[in-house]
């Protein structure tokens, strides 16, 4: 599947909606193969970083991976592993990533340092706020930490993450269906460190000029994203598209010159193909597999 963005390219896409009858019969689990392995492409049309109001457009080649295995699992979700389940609370591991930003081609940032591509890993707590007994919709309080690394001259940690989301995630016909239709509708508030924030809002002295001026993030709120993505798969086809509103009105680094748009949309599409599935099946359902069948 696609890599989330941390700038709003999450490509994790979801859901159609469409009426859901609160009085519909629970489902049985779906029979679905343990891995499938395809490919596919991505187009996004999104800013350098979040306040940036240079946006641009990317065409991407994507993987599709699919793994359901008992703690393993990679799926329009993202990877994970699944240390803890219950009822109420999953506990898993959360990725996201960033795409570099050439500073020469962003007006806000020319003659400073190029913003390299950074890597988020960290642990999510998911818990199961409300769901309907046939799991065709759900709430949850997603509560992921992350720290964040860049990879130019070795590994180094440049800040960490806390971003809180409520996300309802609507599906049918039914919750494993394998041609299910998605919608998720999701909304994040991040808060970050210094050195986060600093990475993509502080000024240097440096690199101050006088329509630039220095200038220090602090940690704290990073504003609020809206985000609704839709999915769809027919066969061994998958399609899927999102939009997000990015509102940076009160956050702490809203006062920094390389912030020069306060709201944007961005959004993206997606399709893959499915080229190799597995002979083992596993019956799935919202929960997670099964014991496999042969």
């Amino acid at each position: 599947m696609p890599a989330k963005e941390r700038n709003g390219a999450r490509a994790a896409l979801s859901l159609l909606l469409i009426s859901i009858s609160s009085s519909a019969a629970p489902q049985q689990p779906e029979v679905l193969p343990l891995w499938e392995l395809g490919g596919g492409a991505t187009a996004l049309h999104i800013p350098d970083y979040r306040g940036s109001e240079e946006i641009r457009n990317y065409v991407f080649p994507i993987p599709w991976v699919v793994y359901r295995g008992e703690i393993l699992r990679a799926d329009r979700d993202g990877v994970r592993a699944r240390f803890f389940d219950t009822d109420r609370i999953e506990l898993s591991v959360s990725v996201s990533a960033s795409v570099p930003v050439d500073s020469d081609r962003n007006a806000a940032r020319q003659g400073m340092e190029d913003l390299r591509p950074l890597f988020e890993v960290g642990p999510l707590a998911n818990v199961h706020l409300w769901r309907t007994d046939d799991r065709r919709a759900a709430l949850d309080l997603r509560l992921p930490v992350r720290a964040a690394f860049t990879f130019q001259s070795g590994v180094r940690n440049v800040g960490y993450v806390f971003a809180p989301q409520l996300n309802l995630d609507l599906r049918w016909p039914s919750a494993s269906a394998p041609d299910r239709w998605n919608l998720g509708l999701l909304v994040e508030a991040p808060f970050s460190d210094k050195r986060l924030n600093g990475y993509f809002y502080s000024v240097p002295a440096a690199d101050a000029t006088p329509t630039r001026p220095e200038y220090r993030a602090p940690a704290g709120y990073g504003g609020w994203q809206v985000l609704a993505a839709l999915s769809h798969r027919i066969d061994r086809w998958w399609f899927g598209g999102y939009i997000k509103y990015d509102n940076l009105s009160g956050a702490v680094f809203a006062d920094s010159p390389l912030v020069t748009q306060r709201q944007q949309v961005s959004g993206g599409v997606a399709f893959s193909y499915v080229f190799a599935r597995s002979a083992t099946m596993v019956p799935v359902d919202d929960d997670g597999p099964g014991r496999l069948l042969k």
